[in-house]
């Protein structure tokens, strides 16, 4: 059989082939694969990256819960003085820190009282996580939790109790009041408020022109 050539050097004949290849020294720390510290730095980067998803998209649609409050507020606003425009009647709306509700003036008796059986304008409570901030005249009305008393019994007529009223009035002739009402996040101070003229005119106040 032909023996493999072999290179000549000044020194004498090399014992490798003239066609073999270099062979590459390989590392034993890159054949052993990813360290352990490697794979915990990957993790921690996963979960931080999932954290600030999750957090992006809770406070986008705390956003739009926001607003959807404060788009259902002026729809009623709207039925409200629709029906009293309509009936010829006064309706009047009062706010609590988390909650609002319609009332409507007895002609006879000058007294204001819940409205009774009507579903569209009952009494309604805003999610736990918000609260009303209420401005009339630029000024800061100062909010109960609860509901005022409306009636007034003998004694507290007799001792000369102030009648209730509620903070805005819609008039049959379809004036309002005008007052300036947030809708309130306290856990990231979010904010979407809604205005309105005295002629009735209901939209929402751009950010820059909140009070």
């Amino acid at each position: 059989a032909a023996k493999a050539s072999m290179l000549i050097s000044v020194t004498g004949i090399s014992s490798k082939p003239a066609n073999s290849a270099p062979v590459a020294a390989v590392s034993p720390r890159r054949s052993a694969g990813f360290t352990l510290i490697e794979i915990l730095v990957v993790i921690v980067i996963i979960g931080t990256v999932l954290s600030i998803a999750i957090l992006s998209v809770s406070l986008v649609g705390g956003d739009k819960a926001i607003r959807e409050e404060a788009r259902r507020m002026m729809a009623l606003l709207e039925v409200a003085q629709d029906e009293s425009m309509l009936q010829g009647r006064e309706y009047g709306l009062e706010f609590m820190l988390g909650a609002y509700r319609f009332v409507e003036l007895n002609p006879l008796t000058g007294e204001w009282s819940e409205i009774i059986g009507d579903d569209t304008l009952r009494m309604r409570e805003l999610p736990e996580e918000l609260e009303i901030q209420l401005y009339i005249e630029d000024r800061p009305v100062i909010l109960k939790p609860s509901p005022a008393k409306t009636d007034r019994d003998e004694s507290e007529m007799a001792r000369g109790l102030e009648r209730y009223a509620p903070h805005v009035l819609l008039y049959s002739s379809g004036d309002l009041t005008p007052f300036e009402l947030h809708f309130v996040r306290a856990a990231d101070d979010s904010v979407i408020a809604i205005e309105s003229d005295i002629m009735g005119m209901i939209d929402f106040v751009a950010d820059e022109d909140l009070l």
